[in-house]
């Protein structure tokens, strides 16, 4: 009946996009999927539809032939320099991409590039951009929060148990956002930086970063010599 049918699972794709617009399944892999090759192949005579681009336009005068066939859309008597080809349409959503396994809640990573490179840090949530947050935590090893793709970090099989700690739903992507600058003047380009204008850190910001610290550090603390652990530098010499 009806409500069989709407009960029923939805249909989804066998085929879909990967991070990077590149499909799951080949041309050909997906064909067999489809089982395509069982369906019968009927060829349809085409219908011959020209377009009409003429029009018969009435002339006067005694020695016109009272009739002319014209174009019904002129061509532009101009025409561009170069070519130029119409960008084609991208249907493709991007979507974050699919965290590693090694990478989960409280894991210990190891930094690649960057200022924070050799740092440990504590892997804390993914964030809807595919991007890690991580933190130090700043009181221990200066390593603040903040964003960090996984190409850049490599995971360690060391975990902290994070318990009942839970990140703040505020640490998104919007919050690591940069504030837009103000636009200058011409005469100010070539004027020196003067004092108040270097960047200043938020206080909320400080505040954010010293109430997550104080959470993680009491769960440092009840782990002998995690502390100094997390505060060396990795290095393979």
């Amino acid at each position: 009946g009806l409500v069989e049918r709407w009960n029923m699972p939805r249909h989804t794709p066998r085929n879909t996009a990967l991070p990077g617009g590149v499909e799951r399944l080949s041309r050909s892999a997906a064909y067999k999927k489809k089982a395509l090759y069982k369906v019968k192949k009927v060829s349809l005579a085409a219908k011959d539809t020209k377009a009409v681009t003429t029009k018969e336009k009435t002339v006067g005068g005694a020695n016109n032939g009272g009739k002319r066939t014209v174009a019904i859309n002129k061509e532009s008597r101009f025409y561009p320099t170069e070519d130029v080809s119409p960008p084609l349409r991208n249907r493709k959503k991007p979507r974050a991409g699919k965290i590693r396994s090694s990478i989960t809640p409280g894991t210990v990573l190891i930094m690649l590039t960057g200022p924070f490179r050799g740092k440990r840090v504590i892997f804390l949530k993914q964030l809807a951009s595919g991007l890690l947050l991580i933190t130090g935590p700043h009181k221990m090893n200066g390593v603040p929060l903040r964003r960090v793709n996984q190409a850049y970090v490599i995971a360690t099989s060391y975990k902290i148990d994070l318990g009942s700690f839970a990140v703040d739903a505020k640490f998104n992507d919007d919050y690591f956002k940069r504030p837009q600058a103000a636009a200058k003047a011409g005469g100010e380009f070539f004027d020196k930086k003067e004092e108040e204008d270097k960047k200043t850190i938020d206080p909320k910001r400080k505040e954010d970063q010293a109430a997550v610290d104080s959470k993680l550090m009491a769960i440092i603390s009840k782990v002998p010599n995690l502390r100094g652990y997390l505060k060396n530098r990795f290095s393979l010499t």
